[in-house]
């Protein structure tokens, strides 16, 4: 007797869940190191985020292999695309966290996703520069492949003791931040307004100028400078801006999409905390605190309603069946 199984069609989307959950696990960690929070909170958020990690790769590639239709689909689409780069930025960033448990398992990790954030962004952006695209789908996704890509690997790799690559990657994050914020402006200043399935994307608006901060921390020596303050300073206007927009923005119900605020809220507190580890006592050690207890509020209100949803069996829309197999098989392991 033949047994079905359904397999979730996870979307390259639910990557933002890592995101958010190593940018807070990180968090507590130099919260550890600056104000003797406890570490276990952040070892404990550590390998959270390595399990929603696995689990997330395991169900992406087994969508690839059983379901490459919808796999291609989602490539296709001009949102929907640019997430797939969170692949890439997610592994690395669980390298970034494995890294004082295994330096070797830390670096293979870290170049494996390298690679991968590397060769996607040079591949999307590529298309990207090809035009022939509706200006209702350009929104804040844009930054993903080439913006934070670049970030991600600027500060894993400066922690794993690659300065000098790290500043490249700077480099090429900062620069097409810039290009790509001033054309996502000009679209929401004068295109259509998002319709609401995509209004939770305009999260991401907060992550590059924290992002950005935290890689330009991680690959200067020395005291910081002006432009990591002018950065922080930008992030915590792009988040009273989300503020002011939340009841626009929360008219679509809340879906995994919302993850979307979490790598933004994280970074932008663990930045400051990275300069009160440097020696810094202006505005930012004042505000420090304040940022890191909203961080951890938005990625708790998301990940209680992202639960919410696993328990309601919402979570996941699209099912398809894995090939059939024996039960009795099953039934012997």
């Amino acid at each position: 007797m033949a047994a079905s199984l359904k397999l979730p069609l996870v979307p390259a989307a639910f990557f933002g869940m890592v995101l958010g959950l190593s940018g807070l696990a990180n968090a507590w960690r130099v919260g550890a190191r600056i104000w003797q929070l406890p570490a276990v909170i952040g070892e404990v958020l550590t390998f959270v985020t390595v399990a929603v990690w696995l689990v997330l790769i395991l169900l992406y590639l087994l969508k690839w292999m059983v379901a490459r239709e919808e796999a291609f689909k989602e490539v296709a689409h001009p949102v929907q695309c640019c997430f797939i780069g969170l692949v890439g930025v997610a592994t690395m960033l669980v390298a970034a966290g494995l890294l004082p448990y295994s330096r070797i398992g830390a670096e293979t990790i870290f170049l494996i996703g390298a690679a991968y954030t590397l060769a996607f962004s040079v591949w999307r952006t590529g298309g990207l520069w090809q035009g022939e695209r509706d200006i209702a789908t350009t929104t804040a996704v844009l930054y993903l492949p080439s913006v934070a890509g670049s970030f991600v690997t600027a500060i894993v790799g400066a922690a794993l003791g690659f300065p000098e690559w790290a500043k490249l990657f700077f480099g090429a994050g900062f620069f097409a931040w810039l290009a790509i914020e001033s054309a996502l402006l000009h679209r929401l200043l004068t295109g259509p307004a998002l319709p609401l399935p995509l209004r939770p994307t305009l999260g991401i608006q907060l992550a590059p100028p924290a992002v950005g901060a935290l890689a330009y921390i991680g690959v200067i020596q020395g005291p910081t400078d002006i432009l990591v303050h002018a950065m922080i300073g930008y992030g915590l206007l792009q988040a009273l801006i989300m503020i002011r927009l939340l009841p626009w923005i929360t008219k679509e119900a809340f879906s995994p999409a919302y993850w979307a605020f979490s790598f933004g809220a994280t970074a932008l507190a663990t930045a400051p905390m990275r300069l009160i580890e440097r020696g810094d006592t202006g505005p930012v050690s004042q505000l420090a605190p304040i940022v890191f207890i909203a961080a951890n509020i938005v990625v708790g209100i998301v990940a209680v309603a992202t639960i919410r949803l696993i328990v309601s069996r919402k979570l996941v829309i699209g099912w398809t069946d894995l090939p059939p197999r024996d039960a009795g098989a099953i039934g012997q392991g």
